[in-house]
């Protein structure tokens, strides 16, 4: 591993000291701060010339503040000539806004993808994508990771036979069917309508709840009013007891209240966003860290073997 260095912006840094312990390196040397302005200041601060280089930065909350952050320090490592630079990006921020879906607004997925690779990035790493098909919106290899070995990891001995794995809405069927799968569990979907941004209403239960422990699975929970209401709608059908899982705790504005308040058990979540002091504080929700995945996936990169084995 002589060859490779691994760089943090601020957005994560206690998972980018994580990946550097499990591939058994030092974090590289880089100043990321800010002028009294708040213009972004990236000072490298050792060789990386003619070496493959990586950069974790999740685009998470404030989002703008930390792509900025990913985009200048790609800049600065293309400009110091290095080899290759993958940018793992464990939560990909802007990935909701993957498709016009009224007259005259931005695909800005499409847009990050392109500040991504102009900036310097040759490769992108990231975890669990709100939508598969942003990987077709870049021009370079991305290795799209899941998280789904890890969640199961903390589950599948905790719970028996009685499990339904349910899908907060119809995009999430795919996941929830290969988490089922893994399980030997049904699954069940919660049919929701949504009348605005951040805003949603359960209307109905497809599948078998009653008597059953329902295990709620999402790619990410932003205000957590889908999952909540989902798990309210689960109690209301007969569901025993409701537990959650998601890959990245977004929890935004009444999130961690909301999730305080539902039928939730258990929220069980991975470390690709940090929870902040609201969401350490909260004794629903269960962090697990997805530190070792991303850091086997970059020995694989580096050594040329599949990634894609990982989760087969």
């Amino acid at each position: 591993m002589k060859n490779i260095r691994l760089f943090s912006g601020n957005s994560n840094r206690s998972l980018s000291v994580e990946i550097a312990t499990h591939l058994g390196i030092e974090l590289g040397q880089a100043e990321v701060k800010s002028f009294s302005d708040g213009e972004i200041c990236v000072d490298i601060k050792e060789s990386v010339r003619s070496l493959e280089v990586y950069v974790v930065q999740s685009t998470s909350t404030p989002g703008n503040h930390n792509l900025m952050e990913l985009l200048i320090m790609l800049d600065a490592l293309k400009r110091a000539s290095a080899q290759s630079i993958t940018a793992v990006i464990p939560y990909y921020g802007y990935a909701r806004q993957d498709r016009k879906v009224a007259p005259r607004t931005p695909i800005t997925a499409k847009l990050v993808a392109d500040l991504i690779a102009t900036a310097g990035a040759t490769r992108v790493v990231c975890m669990d994508l709100h939508a598969g098909q942003i990987q077709g919106f870049f021009d370079i290899p991305v290795d799209n990771l899941f998280a789904t070995p890890v969640l199961l990891d903390h589950i599948k001995d905790r719970f028996d036979d009685n499990v339904v794995i349910v899908s907060p809405d119809a995009g999430g069927v795919e996941r929830t069917r290969a988490f089922a799968k893994r399980l030997g569990a049904s699954i069940a979907i919660i049919d929701k309508r949504r009348s605005a941004p951040n805003v949603s209403e359960v209307m109905h239960v497809v599948g078998d709840v009653s008597g059953k422990t329902a295990i709620l699975l999402d790619d990410m929970i932003d205000t957590a009013g889908t999952i909540t209401q989902a798990a309210i709608a689960l109690k209301g059908f007969g569901a025993d007891e409701v537990y959650a899982c998601c890959t990245h705790p977004v929890l935004s504005g009444p999130a961690i209240s909301r999730i305080e308040d539902s039928p939730i058990k258990e929220l069980v979540v991975t470390n690709t966003i940090p929870l902040g002091e609201k969401g350490s504080a909260c004794g629903k929700i269960k962090v697990v860290s997805i530190g070792p995945l991303l850091a086997e996936a970059i020995k694989r990169i580096h050594s040329g073997d599949s990634v894609s084995s990982l989760f087969v």
